[in-house]
């Protein structure tokens, strides 16, 4: 008898923690690694935020709570949904959870079934075809390009619905191409699946990340998205709380609240409950000024990066219009992204992800949520390597 399921072997590693643990790795041993591989704010995490975990600490706030989360807490997101999003949730129509991957881990385990069909647009966040695969379901990918913008068309996910599509995963702005959605867009995508029982997850995790465009909440198009929509967002990277874990979800439906509040109360229970007091500060808007201070400069670094990346023969980016990553076309150098990133990791000591992890091949995905002086190190390594590729160059990388 096998030790392992089968349902645990069709999972694969994240590819971008495996790459930002190889970097850290190659660090560590002497090697000089510049990682622009994870999708980490290098902020700290705001000072008031810090204080009222610690006043949680010296209060003695470290018993379980609510499996949801504490009343409190429930209740400053509801404010916050409806303050930022004009969303309207009860408290009791929302769920907290270890970051906003287990809020998707738990939508997908309470909802999907074997023969259901997921349609995600690619090039997407590595661990949605993952937690699809464990769920059981079938992944329909929707191909987009820097023609759409990275973004699926109200008719290509009408050509992609099947009797079996249970969900829809949309996510703005996106994870690994900066991509956001405008409300026409969402409500183009809102009358296809009009009259249907089709799920939509929404993932909204970098909505104060955006630069020179305006974010809509998906379920704030019309009262049909509002009902078919689940909302899922976090503190993890607008506030600059990684290792916090805090992500949460909200939808109308109590009875799918219910489901999933008995699948986290059977695996992890409640989250920190000193995250839980100092999330509370972030959501009531006390941090906003940090947060914008944050965007901006990753809008300054953004803008540079783009130029400079463009300035490269052989390479072009898109400007992004949210998150802090830029989605990088290198097919007029090869379209085997992994031994490209692979080769210039080992010869240049530079971390990128290779497109083919976010389903897209000839591109890698560059985080700019570091220094600007650092980016400006990495850049001129990887033009220095694509110029030997393109036999511009001596062999010399220094």
């Amino acid at each position: 008898m096998p030790l392992l399921s089968d349902r645990i072997q069709t999972l694969s590693p994240s590819l971008t923690l495996s790459i930002s643990a190889l970097a850290r790795n190659l660090k560590a041993d002497g090697k000089d690694v510049l990682s622009f591989s994870a999708g980490e704010p290098d902020f700290g995490t705001p000072q008031r935020i810090r204080e009222e975990a610690i006043k949680a600490i010296q209060e003695g706030f470290t018993q379980y709570t609510a499996v949801e989360g504490t009343p409190e807490l429930l209740k400053a997101i509801s404010k916050k949904l409806k303050r930022d999003n004009g969303l309207e949730y009860e408290p009791t129509n929302i769920i907290v959870s270890n970051g906003a991957k287990q809020s998707l881990f738990n939508l997908l385990q309470a909802t999907l079934n074997v023969g259901d069909e997921v349609i995600i647009p690619a090039p997407y966040w590595v661990t949605y075809p993952e937690l699809v695969k464990y769920a059981g379901a079938t992944i329909v990918i929707v191909e987009t390009d820097e023609f759409s913008g990275f973004k699926m068309g109200a008719k290509a996910l009408k050509d992609a619905i099947t009797p079996k599509t249970k969900m829809v995963i949309l996510t703005s702005p996106s994870n690994p191409t900066g991509a956001v959605y405008s409300k026409k867009e969402l409500e183009a995508i809102a009358e296809v699946l009009k009259g249907t029982q089709i799920i939509v997850a929404s993932d909204e995790m970098y909505e104060k990340l955006i630069y020179g465009v305006t974010f809509t909440s998906t379920a704030s198009i019309s009262e049909d998205m509002y009902n078919r929509t689940i909302t899922i967002n976090g503190l993890s990277k607008s506030v600059a709380m990684t290792g916090w874990r805090m992500g949460y979800l909200a939808t109308p439906n109590k009875k799918l609240i219910k489901a999933m509040n008995t699948l986290q109360g059977q695996s992890t229970s409640n989250i920190n409950s000193i995250t839980q007091k100092a999330s509370i500060p972030a959501l009531d808007g006390e941090v906003d000024e940090e947060i914008e201070q944050m965007r901006r400069a990753f809008e300054g670094r953004m803008i540079e990066a783009v130029k400079l990346f463009n300035e490269i023969d052989g390479i072009s980016v898109l400007k992004p219009d949210g998150a802090f990553y830029l989605f990088v076309n290198i097919k007029d150098i090869t379209h085997d992204d992994m031994a490209f990133c692979t080769e210039l990791l080992e010869k240049t000591g530079v971390a990128v992800v290779p497109g083919i992890g976010f389903g897209a091949n000839g591109y890698f995905r560059f985080s700019f949520a570091t220094d600007i002086i650092t980016i400006r190190e990495g850049i001129r390594r990887i033009e220095k390597f694509v110029n030997i590729k393109r036999g511009k160059a001596n062999l010399s990388l220094s």
